[in-house]
């Protein structure tokens, strides 16, 4: 009898352990670049553009989670997320704000397309929040018992997150260099990608979790191929 009941306790160690790593596994790459940038004072190596593409996921993620309930785990890892990249965007911003030259301010209220997501103050960064934030809960309460928009908002929330690494694929092929970015960062997106995907997987979640987890793994590498491709070739711009 001892045998089963040992069992038990260590699959429920095994799944706290699993729990855990997911709701904080997805903040913890952006430690050693957050010190990255605090070290340089400068911001250039990292896609702001990466914490759009996180905040716009996990808000339809939140709102995916009131129509078609998934772990609860996965809840807490986007209201975690969404914090840890308004940090990301205050530092950004801070730093910014202490190298700029020009001296126009581009605010969110200005409507602009050309400046979207290239705003002066982290203020305007929490407008955005706020507003997409409850424009999508308003729709999402008229629509809530519609299952084509559920499994819509869930499509587009976790194919909005699979494209976590196109913006810092460009930022790099922009610049020529990966200098600025850590790479500590994306190792550990790709470990982390990599057991989020069998933790989908295993757990028996939507599939669009589990598909869209192996297209990140697939992004991932490709930043990985050009952090060696760049080192092997510096550009002279960075020399």
């Amino acid at each position: 009898m001892d045998a089963p009941e040992n069992s038990d306790e260590a699959w429920s160690v095994l799944s706290w352990i699993a729990s855990s790593f997911i709701i904080f596994g997805g903040a913890i790459p952006y430690i050693p670049q957050y010190q990255e940038i605090k070290r340089t004072s400068n911001a250039d190596g990292f896609s702001t553009w990466v914490c759009f593409v996180l905040i716009v996921a996990n808000i339809f993620r939140i709102l995916f989670w009131f129509g078609k309930y998934f772990e609860f785990p996965l809840l807490l890892q986007s209201i975690l997320m969404i914090i840890t990249m308004l940090t990301m965007l205050n530092l950004c911003c801070s730093v910014q704000t202490l190298n700029r030259v020009a001296t126009r301010q581009y605010n969110f209220t200005d409507l602009s397309l050309q400046y979207f997501w290239k705003w002066s103050r982290f203020e305007d960064y929490v407008q955005f929040c706020f507003v997409l934030a409850t424009s999508g809960f308003i729709i999402t309460y008229v629509y809530l018992d519609t299952s084509f928009y559920v499994e819509g908002i869930g499509m587009v929330a976790l194919l909005t997150e699979a494209m976590l690494g196109v913006p810092q694929f460009l930022q790099n092929y922009k610049n020529c260099s990966t200098r600025g970015m850590s790479v500590k960062m994306v190792l550990m997106w790709t470990a982390g990608d990599l057991l989020k995907t069998c933790y989908f997987i295993i757990k028996d979640t939507p599939l669009q979790f589990w598909l869209c987890g192996m297209l990140q793994v697939c992004f991932d590498i490709a930043i990985l191929f050009q952090v060696y491709y760049y080192n092997q070739k510096p550009h002279p711009k960075y020399g």
